[in-house]
């Protein structure tokens, strides 16, 4: 569950850098794209039918974004099957098509636009976007910063090379080489809750306070490589990654900490209402669920979307 990472490093295809076999692997953790393979789950093609306006959201839509037609969303499309960039470089994703079913609800277009992470919450402020979609968390200090509007659940889940070949138990990683995205709710877990436990117990920290990277892809790629040992990351995109790896990994343990995703918007924005209202439309005609189930994650599917509900 992400809480803000560093600039990518450059445009990245994330189902073609898991795919079985296509990996490029290399020490530093760099970002490589590879082709898919028979091997690797396919990216879904499924066409979502187009949402019809709804006239009584579209009037809360700000005069000033009816006049442009469109919402321009942020998203760090390293993040599958969430949202990521398939082989020919078209941003594609649950949220990807959420968002685009939000705005048609609104009678307007979404344009996403790949951002680094820590970059979509300042952009919201600026006003360069109007929403932020990317797996954001809903917490207390974020709702500090901007509005959310909640719209899915996620925990955190974690993963090992096939077999576990280490015998890593999921209560225990003190001491092992474990990787995260940079600055992730996995991340701030490693730094600010596992490894004070492991000093309390007396054993050997998680180097580092985790294996680090930009791009959710590269977590990944360490693992298969055998650079790290597990990956903590959300749930949805730890199931992709199994898939997409082609056996290569496994799940360890069962997922936890299961929390609400958000959409970003300015704090007090007239438009969070609207999206709000936009995302319980989408539930009642069903086409959440039918987006839900293309990406193979309506266990995350929820009944209720709120605005700034957070709990922690």
């Amino acid at each position: 569950m992400p809480a803000a990472r560093n600039p990518r490093l450059r445009p990245i295809t994330a189902a073609a850098v898991l795919a079985a076999g296509s990996l490029l692997l290399t020490a530093c953790g760099s970002s490589t794209t590879g082709t898919t393979t028979s091997g690797a789950a396919p990216i879904p093609t499924q066409a979502i039918p187009a949402v019809a306006a709804d006239p009584a959201l579209a009037g809360l839509v700000p005069d000033a974004l009816k006049s442009g037609g469109k919402l321009v969303v942020g998203s760090d499309t390293s993040y599958a099957p969430n949202e990521f960039k398939d082989e020919k470089g078209k941003i594609v994703g649950m949220d990807v098509d959420l968002g685009a079913a939000i705005a048609q609800k609104l009678g307007l277009t979404a344009d996403f636009q790949s951002a680094g992470f820590a970059d979509i919450i300042p952009g919201i402020q600026s006003n360069k976007y109007q929403l932020g979609m990317s797996s954001f968390t809903v917490t207390k200090e974020r709702q500090e910063q901007v509005d959310m509007v909640s719209y899915f659940s996620a925990g955190t889940s974690a993963a090992v090379k096939k077999g576990n070949p280490d015998k890593i138990v999921l209560d225990d990683l003190c001491g092992k080489k474990v990787a995260v995205q940079d600055a992730t709710t996995q991340a701030d877990e490693v730094k600010d809750t596992r490894n004070p436990d492991c000093a309390k117990a007396g054993k050997s920290a998680i180097p580092n306070d985790g294996d680090r990277f930009a791009l959710q892809t590269d977590v990944a790629q360490a693992l298969v490589s055998g650079r790290d040992q597990v990956m903590l990351a959300d749930s949805p995109v730890i199931d992709y990654a199994l898939k997409q790896t082609g056996g290569q990994l496994e799940k360890l343990g069962d997922t936890y900490g299961a929390a609400p995703y958000g959409v970003i918007l300015a704090k007090n924005s007239p438009l969070s209402k609207a999206v709000q209202g936009a995302i319980q439309s989408l539930m009642a005609d069903g086409t959440y669920k039918t987006i839900l189930d293309k990406w193979g994650v309506s266990a995350g599917a929820i009944t209720t979307s709120e605005i700034n509900a957070a709990q922690s």
